[in-house]
């Protein structure tokens, strides 16, 4: 497998083109690339993932409904920034609906055949005439077939500070297939996702089921496995395309193949997620929680999160405090029957509980490790064999200030 990063993204996977065009979203006529497409002339199988919140934006419920029959085929993504089109009602629904056959009416295909993604500020109704516009000049810029991955991959951003993206290669017994993907994702970062967009595209030739196997068994193991301020949004959207350009049937090929690709597909989430977590809204640092010995993986997800959410954990980070007892405090209010006597922490590989027993002596260490702008903090219960890895962050000043107005 080959791996690469900051690409096209969505476009390295052949017979995939895509655009970014501005179209004043929030009105602020700054020129801002705000409405993005994704296109594929060859149709394509699609999965998906989404949100887990009881409120789902129309979009959200858009493209689960279109993606609940296994038959459907797709030929691209329309995504716009700067408006959610979250809780607006029935013209909410509507406008989602005007946007896929929009664009459709420009590529000449079936409004069913395009899904909608947006991102934004909730409770807005989207400016339509203006999206309208834009919808016309992305399809015109995909139609001439221009190379437009960083495009789309600037139209999708909010608060981000910079794109994100990555691409795999697998070289099968029938050719080359490529993977390639994009993120968007700054706040409301919480497992099950988040105001997190999400692209994928595959140049090989897959089934709906197949597809939605490998989407969700790596998305369980990435997306899912961030945090950033622990809230969740209401338009959460991971999309897989595969338009089969390259004519390697992945199904058909060895195990290995198939392994590899999977792996592949993971491999192409987890790097996502961890750009996600280390692009959060005003973020310094990133820290990956690595727990074991807990009684069951439920167990050691619960304590991981407990953890990683805790906003007085998080401000120790920022201030480059090694305060351990925050994080035991955090670990115990998860009630998993944590034992202290049993309880082991490092910062990377310096002890700095064994258990139950503080290791005062190693401190000036911790310190160290603790500036950083990336460290790891493991534990181990010592109660069973369960465990879990989640990445987070700290919370800085400029995060509270950031968001405490429009």
């Amino acid at each position: 497998m080959k791996f690469f990063e900051d690409c096209e993204g969505i476009t390295e996977p052949q017979g995939f083109f895509a655009s970014g065009v501005p179209c004043n979203v929030m009105g602020k006529n700054n020129g801002k690339l705000d409405l993005g497409l994704l296109y594929s002339p060859r149709a394509c199988t699609a999965a998906g993932t989404f949100t887990t919140n009881d409120v789902k934006a129309s979009p959200v419920l858009y493209c689960m409904d279109l993606l609940n029959d296994p038959k459907q085929n797709f030929h691209g993504v329309l995504a716009n920034s700067g408006n959610a089109n979250a809780c607006t009602g029935k013209q909410g629904d509507l406008d989602c609906v005007k946007m896929a056959s929009e664009t459709a009416r420009h590529l000449k295909v079936h409004s069913k055949e395009i899904l909608v993604c947006s991102t934004g500020r909730i409770g807005v109704h989207l400016p339509m005439s203006r999206i309208t516009a834009g919808i016309a000049d992305a399809c015109q810029d995909t139609l001439e077939e221009l190379d437009g991955g960083k495009a789309f991959q600037e139209a999708i951003l909010t608060s981000d500070t910079r794109t994100k993206s990555c691409s795999a290669q697998v070289e099968t017994s029938s050719g080359k297939v490529t993977i390639g993907g994009t993120v968007k994702g700054a706040g409301m970062i919480q497992p099950n996702m988040a105001t997190m967009l999400a692209f994928l595209s595959t140049d090989a030739a897959v089934s709906q089921t197949f597809l939605q196997q490998c989407l969700s068994g790596a998305v369980e193991q990435s997306f899912n496995r961030m945090t950033i301020d622990g809230d969740m949004s209401t338009n959460d959207t991971v999309l897989f395309l595969a338009n089969g350009f390259s004519r390697v049937n992945i199904e058909k090929e060895s195990k290995d193949i198939i392994s590899e690709f999977k792996t592949a597909v993971s491999r192409i989430c987890a790097c996502l997620a961890r750009k996600c977590v280390t692009d959060g809204e005003k973020v310094t640092k990133f820290v990956e929680i690595q727990l074991h010995g807990a009684s069951s993986d439920r167990d050691a997800d619960k304590v991981a999160r407990c953890i990683a959410n805790s906003l007085l954990v998080k401000s120790s980070w920022y201030g480059s405090d090694p305060n351990w007892g925050r994080i035991v405090d955090a670990a115990g209010y998860a009630k998993v029957g944590l034992d202290f006597e049993r309880f082991d922490l490092w910062y990377d590989d310096i002890p700095a509980v064994e258990r139950g027993q503080p290791l005062p002596a190693n401190k000036p260490k911790w310190k160290e490790i603790v500036s950083r702008k990336s460290f790891v903090i493991k534990i181990h219960l010592n109660s069973g064999s369960g465990s879990a890895v989640l990445w987070s962050n700290d919370l800085s000043e400029e995060y509270v200030n950031y968001n405490k107005s429009e």
